[in-house]
This record gives C-alpha cells, structure tokens and sequence, in this order.
C-alpha cells in the first residue's frame, strides 16, 4: 500500500527561499535518524532495503534541490522526482520523500507558461515509475497508484490556486493604483481649473477695463496695479499647489480676500458672513472656499458688472454658501464653458454627504447654493 507523508502549510502564502532550505534540511536530517528507516513515503509495494551509498545520494536529490524551488522551481522538482525514483525503486523508503510533493506544490505556484506540458511530462513520467515497479516485482495495485497519483495531482491543484490568488491580487493592487492615479489626476485638474480660471479671468477683466481708461492715467495705474496683484497672486497660489490639495484653508480670511479681489476686477460684490466655524471643519473650509470662488469666476465671465451677493453661514455641523447674480451686466466670455468647474464641485459636496444646485435665476442672472456637512476629515 502507498503511504504519502505531507509537510503542513500554515500559510495562504508558500513559504519562502529560506523556509524551504529549513523544510529540506528538517527532511535530510529525519531520514539519517536509524529510527526513521524505512518509514517514510512508500510507493510501489517494493521490499524494504538497508541504506548504502546510493541512498545517501537519493535523500540528497530530495532535499538539497528544496533551497533551489523559489528560483529554479522546474529544475527543483526534476531532481527531487529523480531522487524519489531512486529512493522507491530501491526499495530506501526513506523520510525524504516527502521533498516531492513539497516541490510539486511549489512548482505549481510559480510556473506560468506551459503548464499543460508540464503536467503531461510529469504524467508521463509517473507512468513509468508505476511501470517500472510493477516490473521489479511491486505488489502495489492500481487503485494504490491512482491514489497516490491524484494526491500528487492535488498539491500541484494548491499551488496552482495560490499561484492565481498571487494574481488575482496583483491585478487588484494595479487596478487600484491605477484608479488613484486617475483620481488624483483629476483633483489636480480641478484644483487647477478652480486656481487659474479664477485669477485668469480677474486678469482678463482688468485688462479689458484698463483699454479705456488710457485718458485715466490714475485708474489706468489702479487698474494695471490690480492686474500685476492678480498675476502675482497667481503664480503663489501655482507655486503652492500641492500645499493647495491637502491643507484647509482659513476661510475666514480667505473667503473675504477672494470677495476683495473680485471687486478689483470690477464687480459689485456684497459679502455677507454669519457665525463663525465650530471648531475644526475637515473639507468644508476647503469646499466652502472653492464654492464661492467658481461662483464669483462665473459671476465675472457670465454677468460682468451685475450684482452680485454672497452669503456664508457658518452652523454647528455645516456650512451653507449661497451666490447670485442679478443678471444686469454683460458677458465678457462665450455662454456655455467646458462645465469642469460646477461639475467638480457637485462631486466635491456629494462626496462630504451635502447638497449642491446651480441654476439660471427666474428673474435673470444665475445661482450657486451649497450645504456642506461639516468635520468630515476626507
């Protein structure tokens, strides 16, 4: 009768270089133990025989090649099978045998590329070792060699399904590295859109208004003054676009300055702020300041020169922002526009669990409202 000793794994994962060369010396040194003779993995139905010099080799093929699996996993298991062809077919039935089914699982882990060659080889070969034993003289039966066959087969059927477990893993972490770079992408490109348009756009206003102001020399100076203050602002705020994506700002000094800006740029603003943040607010400082900053943006693109409110109200669990226009000025740009700007934000307050709506006013102009939860950390 075949008897197959295993070596437990106690991991999902197969034990490395080292483990192995710990595995094959614990199963060198068990099959020189006088006591252990003859008691190992048995195949065949081959009679006992004493240990002689070519024993000592066969044990060395069986678990020398064990410290190769993790680079050589092929050529491990060549000559560890070679080893146990020996070991049976001599009738050794030493301890070491258990090296095989060890590097059969191991092999199975880690080969890739032909593995229906690989399984039909080792058939093939396990059909001649049957074969050559029945020839000595082995009183194995078929259903002992079909047993052991298909126990083999199943550590080979292990290390395939961790070998697939190791890649289903990787393909997951590529996916979401993937998925985060993508994300981080586009929260740069909206802080991008959120900077620049904004400051752009004050630029370009000022600009227009300083071509007919050239009898002024004094709001000419003013006004290229408020242009030089904005692009300088600009590049700041560039240079500090790393800091921009993860701080939050102090929006009871940044909301103001930005109001204060808008006005440069000629647009009527009135600023109205109650309450005052309740202690640390997470990302709706943050939200809070890009709401209204897009807002004015499009107040000074789409209805230059209207009326334009802003509210901020500050709560215990939220903050509410609210900006319109009148609709009384004229545009300085194309109706329309890509839609980036309102489209992040939406994202930016449904993310903190708020709400965000944008519209055209019934009595002209258009609106940009915003309850923003307050103390959410991401």
């Amino acid at each position: 009768m075949i008897t197959l000793r295993l070596v437990p794994e106690s991991s999902h994962r197969f034990p490395s270089g080292a483990w192995l060369a710990a595995v094959g010396l614990a199963l060198f040194t068990c099959s020189l133990i006088p006591a252990m003779e003859g008691h190992g993995t048995q195949f065949g139905g081959l009679p006992d025989r004493p240990y002689d010099a070519l024993a000592l080799v066969a044990i060395a093929l069986q678990c020398v090649p064990l410290a190769l699996c993790r680079r050589w996993p092929m050529a491990c298991l060549a000559l560890v099978a070679i080893g146990f062809t020996v070991d049976q077919l001599r009738g050794y039935h030493s301890f070491a045998g258990t090296g095989l089914p060890v590097a059969v699982l191991y092999a199975g882990s880690r080969v890739e590329r032909h593995r229906r060659a690989t399984m039909a080889g080792f058939t093939a070969a396990y059909l001649a070792l049957a074969v050559a034993s029945r020839l000595l003289g082995g009183t194995e039966s078929i259903a002992g060699f079909v047993m052991f066959y298909l126990a083999l087969a199943l550590a080979w059927g292990l290390g395939a399904a961790l070998r697939s477990s190791r890649a289903a893993e990787a393909d997951r972490r590529r996916r979401i590295a993937e998925e985060t770079r993508v994300a981080e992408r586009t929260r740069i490109a909206r802080e991008l859109h959120d900077v620049v348009t904004h400051h752009v756009t004050a630029m370009v206003v000022q600009t227009e208004a300083a071509r007919y102001l050239t009898g002024q020399p004094r709001q000419l100076d003013e006004s290229l003054s408020a242009v030089s203050d904005t692009g300088r602002r600009a590049l700041t705020d560039l240079r500090h676009l790393l800091d921009l994506l993860n701080p939050e700002p102090d929006t009871g000094a940044a909301i103001p300055a930005l109001v204060e800006q808008t006005r440069r740029a000629g647009q009527p603003v009135e600023f109205t702020e109650e309450g005052t943040p309740a202690g640390p607010t997470g990302s709706a400082g943050p939200v809070a300041y890009r709401v209204v900053q897009e807002a004015l943006t499009n107040a000074l693109k789409y209805a230059h020169g209207s009326r334009t409110s802003v509210e901020v109200r500050h709560g215990e669990r939220e903050i509410t922002v609210q900006v319109s226009t009148d609709g009384s000025g004229e545009p300085i740009a194309a109706p329309g526009g890509s839609g980036r700007g309102l489209d992040g934000l939406r994202e930016r307050v449904g993310v903190l669990g708020g709400e965000f709506s944008a519209g055209r006013r019934s009595s002209g102009g258009f609106y940009v409202r915003a309850r923003i939860p307050a103390g959410s950390p991401s």
